[in-house]
């Protein structure tokens, strides 16, 4: 949810260097944000409300500081005000905090140290005067370590001890990563904020504490022992990260599955074989994710059963632990995140876990929480994904879980090439001027409130999808039905000019959909269908190619960028939906 990014090392403009990396954890959700450094033995810490790149930066001229850190806050406990802006830090001015998660227990840590020293309403700063009471008899890392053994809950932290040559940061269930350069260290919750200056990465994993200063020393929390860290680089590259010539990161990475279908199917045939055994084996396989991962989980169900034959289970990854009624040792959970950093998914896993379950996770981060967590773990090389809403990671997952049925089928290079041929046809339809026609279609519709979107078989997750798309981008009410249940509740809601998509491919359920379609029309539904073939109850048709049983990743381009169109169209600015945040790393 929020954002840390901490450095230390021989530049001395330490302060714009977290500026800047700050800015590059903008997607990941804020409200507030502020930087701290340690100025020649005295805190210098600066806290605002709103935006960094609406804020008069120049307060930072002229500072030179080789170690400073900062934060983007996304408001959990206590309002959004510039007191409860991050960095905090003790009474005494000496410790200073950055804290992403929740610290359950912070009211009984705040009866511990003195309710009388606090001055905002967060969690956080319980972790500040908790140090440095600790620091008052012991050395600094020493006090982070005491300090730690007393809190529940998530937590990635970083701190400074103004007079200390060094930063100490640890984790638990939160995401926190090491870059190293040569004589610096960048601290910070996402690779790309530091991607311009190393693709070197050291991972911090949960109970794990790191001293952070000329050199870099690990520690496990629980038994106080030395840890040995493998350096990993990173395959990404800088301009992967950046806007290039597009407006906003959302339509650049719309525009990247052009590639990025490709990329999720070079996988390894070993590997996916391995996967598909592991499966068949299975008593028991259940898909999890969240949001748009949880759609496209959902649409695995129906790839499974069409394509290979085999009953997999879906649940949400946030109600996914109540199944445990139903886990052993033979189950096998499988888990979809584009981040890899998920608390719902990693609630799932630890479920599954103690009850012996195997747990495979397809994932766009290979380093991350859950890659690392898992038995099994799929990379889906989409590259960085900026964006809050999730475009070419969600096509890349489809195209993943549809390999994978195919291997089960005993067809794994046919299911390559019907991904290759469909990434093809994804490829031909991202023209200048198909884009220019859903630019059209989402300016017919902008002024609504409203929107409803069908599907049927494994295009019905693409209607729940579509809605995800509309409201989290473009701020309209939408909702995704099942076709069928239209006359069940749904078809209440429509009225003359209430716009409706929907998505019909060239299936076995084809003329069903048609027909549920035309009941909408009937009762003055604006009609706009997303398919190969134009019916006459449309009044605006999306064409898409006939790609057979993918059609859920052709359908799923437009969905995309009409979300887009209407976000741009109705004055928002659809890379950062207000009230979300790229990763949801708090439950």
């Amino acid at each position: 949810m929020c954002g840390i990014f901490g450095y230390i090392g021989k530049r001395d403009n330490a302060l714009d260097l977290v500026i800047e990396g700050l800015k590059k954890l903008e997607y990941r959700g804020y409200d507030s944000w502020g930087v701290a450094a340690d100025m020649n033995g005295k805190l210098f810490i600066e806290k605002q409300v709103g935006k960094i790149s609406e804020a008069d930066l120049s307060i930072f001229m002229g500072k030179k500081v080789q170690m400073a850190m900062g934060h983007t806050r996304w408001a959990t406990h206590g309002g959004v005000t510039q007191v409860n802006a991050h960095p905090h830090f003790s009474w005494d001015k000496k410790i200073v905090v950055v804290h992403n998660g929740i610290i359950e227990n912070y009211e009984e840590i705040k009866e511990f140290v003195g309710k009388e020293k606090f001055i905002s309403q967060t969690d956080t700063e319980v972790i500040a005067h908790l140090i440095a009471f600790y620091r008052q008899t012991m050395p600094f890392k020493e006090a982070v370590l005491a300090a730690i053994h007393k809190l529940k809950g998530r937590y990635a932290i970083v701190v400074m001890n103004v007079g200390e040559p060094y930063l100490i940061a640890a984790r638990r269930g939160s995401p926190l990563i090491l870059g190293v350069g040569k004589g610096e260290y960048f601290l910070a919750s996402d690779i790309p904020a530091f991607l311009e200056y190393t693709q070197n990465v050291m991972y911090l994993d949960d109970n794990e504490l790191a001293v952070v200063g000329q050199d870099v020393e690990f520690t496990n929390i629980e038994t106080g022992k030395p840890i040995e860290k493998r350096l990993v680089n990173i395959d990404w590259k800088a301009e992967s990260a950046d806007k290039g010539e597009f407006e906003h990161f959302m339509l650049k990475e719309i525009m990247e599955q052009k590639d990025s279908i490709l990329r999720a199917i070079n996988q390894d045939d070993d590997e996916i074989l391995e996967i598909a055994e592991a499966i068949k084996k299975s008593r028991g396989c259940f898909f999890s994710g969240c949001g748009t991962a949880g759609k496209v989980c959902m649409t695995g169900e129906y790839f499974f059963s069409m394509i290979a034959n085999r009953h997999v289970n879906f649940a949400s990854a946030s109600e996914f632990p109540i199944y445990h009624h139903f886990l052993r040792p033979e189950s096998l959970l499988v888990v979809v995140s584009q981040s890899g950093e998920t608390a719902d998914v990693l609630e799932a896993m630890d479920a599954a876990k103690k009850k012996g379950a195997k747990v495979l996770s397809i994932v766009n981060v290979a380093g991350s929480t859950i890659a690392r967590t898992s038995d099994y773990s799929l990379k889906i090389n989409a590259g960085p994904e900026k964006a809050v809403a999730s475009t070419k990671a969600a096509t890349s997952q489809l195209a993943v879980l549809m390999l994978i049925a195919y291997a089960i089928r005993g067809e794994l290079q046919e299911g390559r090439r019907v991904l290759a041929e469909t990434a093809s046809a994804v490829n031909d339809m991202l023209n200048p001027r198909f884009l220019t026609y859903v630019k059209d279609v989402a300016e017919s519709i902008k002024s609504h409130e409203n929107a409803y979107i069908i599907g049927k078989a494994e295009n019905y997750p693409m209607a729940l999808e579509a809605a995800i798309k509309i409201q989290e981008v473009s701020y309209m009410h939408a909702e995704g039905f099942a076709a069928g249940e239209l006359k069940h509740g749904p078809i209440a809601l429509i009225s003359k000019g209430t716009p409706c998509i929907s998505i019909i491919a060239n299936d076995e359920v084809k003329q069903d959909i048609v027909s549920n379609t035309m009941e909408l029309k009937a009762r003055g539904a604006l009609i706009i269908g997303i398919g190969p073939e134009r019916f006459k109850v449309f009044d605006q048709w999306i064409k898409v190619p006939d790609v057979g049983v993918a059609s859920p990743l052709v359908n799923l381009v437009p969905i995309q960028l009409l979300a887009y169109y209407l976000g741009v169209l109705r004055g928002h600015n659809p890379d950062m939906p207000r009230n979300l945040a790229k990763s949801v790393t708090v439950k």
